[in-house]
Order: structure tokens, then sequence, then C-alpha cells
């Protein structure tokens, strides 16, 4: 929760204000090992994974200018320019998922979605509307029609299959930040940042049924694998301030605005078919890629500290952001249905974040806590998220030390899949992080 209290590279990506209070120049640059853990319930069984990686959580400079030679002269006193790169998000995790299913199977979908369709529009649509789905299932036997030909029944009637999906993430969300900051008469610190954040998002799965009690006449297994890849970049700005009415208190605040950005998706799917007499059967679906635009939500922070003599402080957090505000588009598609969806699913999003320091001689002792609400309007995925976060630094005068561990954790429910007609039970999934960072800095 530095938000009131400034001089961390890290504040151009939540109160810009924060530069202000720098009056020297500084390098930091921090790396960092995220550990993204997943455990899983399914109709009663359990499972769990975890995936890590190594990263730069931040790399900055600072250059600070003093404009005022005596420091009770009136006026402005510094100015400071930064840039670098902050680490927003990790996707990096693993997640297994498995449990018995007696009542459906994916392949129902399959079976309701065709309905109506004349067999000969699915057996040639291969880069068409049902080339991701139905076309694959055609052509490895997973769905049939009867002799209407657009009838279609599959080899799963009843249910009676074990299912089980893998799902690997692994990506992030950075930002390259740019950043002016000034100091008023040591009692108001102004900053602002131009930011361009970008994302990288990979995500392959494996779902597959199979037939483990050999109740299913002819049938053993199929596998389906999927492959995305989301690439994206934008721009936004930040601005913020902290005023210092009085030495024991600090007062923040900061406006982001809406971030725009360009997308672009690449997908792939696989199927495959086992059956009991020995036959397989494959069937790729062709590459998927598709351009869009995404605007994300206005921001609004509001912060407040009390500083204890020079040996401690105790710090709070507020945030504002509506996530129905969230918009697509695209040239060649209205995203009408997906906008409203949006707007009436998703709530306003109210975090918070409380933070402690002690200071020893050169060491420092940090603690903390926030609480993001779940962005969802239904409760049939919490999506709540609660972190706690430790910390020890050790400062000199020309450099610095920090090792901070975060842990965050929140729940959600998965579906496998779903339609009005079919109702398939949630996956519970417990989803945690733990990252470990250690801030290397010095100050000249």
């Amino acid at each position: 929760a530095f938000g009131a209290l400034g001089g961390d590279f890290t504040v151009l990506s939540t109160n810009p204000g924060g530069l202000g209070i720098y009056k020297s120049s500084e390098f930091t640059f921090t790396p960092s090992v995220h550990v993204g853990s997943s455990n899983s319930i399914y109709n009663g069984y359990a499972g769990s994974d975890s995936r890590t990686n190594f990263a730069v959580a931040n790399a900055g400079y600072v250059y600070t200018k003093r404009l005022s030679s005596r420091a009770n002269q009136p006026g402005f006193r510094h100015f400071q320019f930064a840039m670098g790169i902050n680490r927003l998000n990790d996707f990096n995790r693993r997640t297994i998922m498995a449990g018995d299913n007696t009542e459906n199977s994916l392949l129902d979908t399959y079976v309701q979605y065709a309905d109506g369709i004349y067999y000969k529009d699915i057996e040639n649509n291969r880069g068409g509307l049902y080339g991701f789905d139905l076309y694959p299932a055609w052509w490895t036997y997973l769905l049939d029609a009867d002799t209407s030909a657009s009838t279609y029944f599959s080899p799963i009637p009843n249910g009676g299959i074990q299912q089980r999906k893998i799902v690997e993430q692994w990506g992030s969300m950075n930002e390259w930040t740019f950043g002016f900051g000034t100091n008023y008469q040591d009692i108001l610190y102004l900053g602002m940042s131009l930011n361009i954040p970008w994302i990288r998002y990979f995500e392959r799965s494996t779902y597959s049924e199979t037939d483990i009690a050999d109740t299913i006449h002819d049938f053993n297994s199929f596998n389906i694998y999927d492959r995305l890849e989301t690439r994206g970049t934008g721009f936004n700005m930040k601005f913020g301030f902290i005023l210092r009415p009085a030495d024991f208190i600090r007062i923040g605040g900061a406006v982001h605005t809406p971030s725009w950005y360009n997308m672009r998706d690449y997908w792939d799917r696989n199927m495959e078919s086992y059956f009991d007499n020995g036959d397989f059967y494959s069937q790729a679906s062709p590459y998927g890629s598709y351009r869009y635009k995404l605007t994300t939500p206005l921001r609004l922070q509001g912060s407040l500290a009390f500083i204890i003599g020079t040996h401690g402080l105790i710090s709070g957090e507020y945030e504002y952001v509506d996530y129905s505000n969230a918009k697509f588009r695209s040239y060649d598609y209205g995203y009408f249905n997906e906008n409203n969806d949006i707007s009436t699913s998703y709530v306003k999003g109210h975090n918070y974040k409380l933070g402690t320091e002690w200071r020893s001689g050169a060491f420092s002792f940090r603690a903390g806590y926030a609480y993001q609400n779940s962005p969802y309007r239904s409760g049939i995925n919490d999506g709540a998220l609660t972190a706690y976060s430790g910390g020890i630094g050790y400062k000199e005068k020309f450099y610095y030390i920090d090792f901070a561990y975060v842990f965050t954790r929140k729940a959600e429910d998965y579906y496998f899949y779903g339609t009005e007609n079919i109702n398939v039970n949630p996956v519970e999934n417990e989803l945690t992080d733990h990252r470990f960072m250690i801030t290397f800095g010095t100050r000249f």
C-alpha cells in the first residue's frame, strides 16, 4: 500500500504522485520467482498441480534534478523523470481436473448443437462455422447422423465416463512506463505516467473422456487438444498526487485512464478417438486467428498513511473500478451480445490494501494485506482474491536490498461445458500464488 507513501519505483503503475517523493536518482532491479498452484475437486475427486517460472518483476531508472538550492525556498523543489518496466500479472499455472460423470458427456452438447444441420454441411465445413467442433467430431466418429441425415447421436449416450482436463497456462502482463514528477515545498507531490502495457498469454489443454469401467459398447476414449495464444499491446495514462498537510500524515489519490488494447488471438484444435475394436481416428481443425480491440475500465484510487515518528508507519489504500464498463470491438464484428453480457454479469470492484512498516537501524520490516471483491454479479463463480505479504529490507546511504514474499488466494468454479438443457457440476478450484522477490537498488 504505497499509494500515499511513494519513493518506490512501482508507484508508477499505481500512484505516480509518489515519484515526487524522490530527492535523489535511483536504479532498481527486482528478479522474482512465481509459483502458481491449483487444487481442484470435481464430483468428489481431488487434483492438484503447480507451475514455476522466473521473471523480472521490475527494472527502472529514476532521474532527479534539484530545482531549488535552499530547502526553505518557496516553489517547486525537485523534478523527476523515470522509465522502466513493471510486471502487473503472471499467468503461470498448471491445473488438473478429473472425476466421474454418470449423467452426460461433452458430446451431448455437440449432438444438441448439430440438431437440424444437414450432415454434408458439417462433413465439408473444415474452414467454416463448424471447423473447430462439429467437423473434427464428425471425422473422428464421435458424432454420427441417423437416416434423417440431420438428427445426431454419439457413442456416449448416457454418461458413465471419467472426465479429465489438464490446463497449462503461461505468460504475463507487463507495462513499459515513463513518468514525470515534481515536489512543491515538500507539501504537495505530483506525478503522471505514460504507459504501454502488453499481454502475452498462452494456454495448452487436454480434455479426455474414458470408459474406465468398460460399460459403453465399442467405445474406449477420446481426447481434445486445444492451443490458444493471445497477444496484445495497449496504452494508458495515470495521474496522481500525495499531500502532506503535517509531518505525520500523507494523503494520496490517483486516476488511471482506461487502457486501450489492440489484441490478436491464435488457436487450433485436434481430436482423437479410440474404439474397442482397435480403430483410431484423428482430425485437426484449421488454424484460427482474429484481431480485435479491448478497452478496460477507468480506475480511481485513494490512500492514507500515518507516519509514527522515525520508526514506523501504517498505510491504507482503496481502489474503485467498474468491471462492467469493459468493452470489445472490431472492424467486422459488433460484439453486441458479448458486451451486453459483460455489462450484466460484472459489477463494481472495491479493492483494499493495508500495510505497515517498522524500522530498526538499517533494517525495515513490512507486512501487508489486500482484498479484491469478486468481479462477477452472480455467486456461481466467486473470484474474490485475498493476499498477504511480508518483507525485510536493509538500507545504507547509497544502496538497499529488499526481500518480499506475497501469497494470494482465490476460489472459482470451472465448468467443462454446459447448455440450457445439459447441466454439469462445477469443478471447485482453489488457486494460489507464491511470489518471492528480491530488490537491488542504488541511489546517487
